[in-house]
């Protein structure tokens, strides 16, 4: 039986600024077969940067060697300071698995001369360019990971040791005009997207991207039963207007069995607010007019009704199973994101247990 493993992928602040975050997590999820696990967004200070840099090159073979020394200048250089009015973001994203380093090994690639193929994340959406004499003259990796368990472990621990200072909500990452009206909104990628790996959750993002804004929160969340209860606690009153008493408050138990795993009249006082079983992505958007911007892409509740090229058109299936959620104005956006703790840290415990336990 192989070895449980965590591997961990960065999405580079290029990537992100390109909204290519979708396709790479599309890439990822369906070709690895590995768990998402945990994420968090970080903006990384010089501190965090250099550490991590200074771990990189630890090739002797003179190849192997140069491309290191190519991807720790790319992080002293792009992990910090402002392009175009943004701080530098960068998406930590941990899966966990059998053999899970050699399978994100196989899915980013080595980033080597242009390539075409597409075969690899690095072939996709990396640049290696050279000039006629061989000097390089472009250079993007796409993604970054390390492809020794030993070297995981350090680089986890390290980017855990920084994910309070360095990480979580990065509210103040962009630079927006001072007459903008800047909302955040709260996104759910919803359970249905994660009955068996696939390119779904990634393809949502991928969608959502097309909106202009700005991730600046990630979370891998279980809700919990009693969480589930307080997110859809507005709609029991209006299915129970729509239905009735009864047929209104089991709909709504569906409701909350879907998102959590189990209906409320199952739970009992000591697992309500236990993690549920079913798992989600809570992504907080910001930009201006947010919330109107993510609602119209995201399409209307009943995927049948929903106009083509929207989320719920292309992804959903029904008005429960329907793919995403968004929030329906700035107000409920900050009330939802206190229920799911957007801005909990549950990157560095998961790595510490992971690695206290084995």
């Amino acid at each position: 039986m192989p070895n449980e493993e965590l591997s961990y992928v960065i999405v580079t602040p290029y990537s992100m600024r390109k909204s290519r975050t979708g396709g790479i997590i599309a890439r990822l999820i369906s070709r690895t077969g590995l768990d998402l696990v945990t994420a968090r967004m970080f903006a990384p200070g010089q501190e965090l940067t250099k550490r991590y840099a200074d771990t990189i090159v630890t090739e002797t073979h003179p190849g192997h060697r140069a491309t290191q020394e190519l991807i720790r200048d790319y992080v002293l250089k792009n992990f910090t300071g402002n392009v175009n009015g943004q701080k530098a973001r960068a998406l930590m994203l941990v899966f966990r698995g059998p053999d899970a380093v050699e399978k994100i090994h196989n899915t980013i690639g080595h980033i080597v001369h242009e390539r075409t193929s597409g075969e690899t994340i690095r072939d996709t959406f990396g640049d290696y360019i050279t000039d006629d004499a061989g000097k390089v003259v472009y250079f993007e990796p796409a993604a970054l990971a390390a492809f020794d368990p030993k070297a995981v472990e350090r680089d986890l621990k390290l980017w855990a040791e920084f994910s309070d200072s360095d990480g979580g909500i990065l509210d103040r990452v962009i630079d927006f005009p001072k007459e903008a009206k800047v909302e955040k909104s709260l996104v759910l990628i919803k359970p249905d997207n994660f009955k068996f790996p696939n390119q779904r959750p990634g393809g949502v993002i991928e969608v959502f991207s097309r909106t202009g804004l700005y991730i600046v929160g990630f979370k891998v969340h279980c809700m919990s039963v009693a969480q589930a209860e307080e997110f859809y606690g507005p709609v029991l009153a209006v299915l129970e207007d729509k239905l009735g008493p009864d047929k209104g408050r089991e709909a709504w138990e569906s409701i909350v069995e879907f998102m959590a795993g189990m209906k409320p009249s199952d739970s009992t006082p000591e697992n309500r607010d236990a993690p549920g079983s079913e798992k989600c992505i809570a992504i907080v958007y910001q930009g201006e007019d947010a919330v109107r911007k993510i609602r119209e892409v995201l399409g209307p509740t009943d995927p049948a009704k929903a106009p083509p090229g929207s989320i719920r058109k292309e992804f959903g299936q029904t008005i429960m199973i329907n793919a995403a959620h968004a929030s329906d104005s700035a107000e409920n956006a900050k009330r939802e994101m206190g229920i799911v703790q957007v801005d909990e840290n549950n990157f560095k415990p998961l790595i510490e247990s992971f690695y206290t336990r084995s």
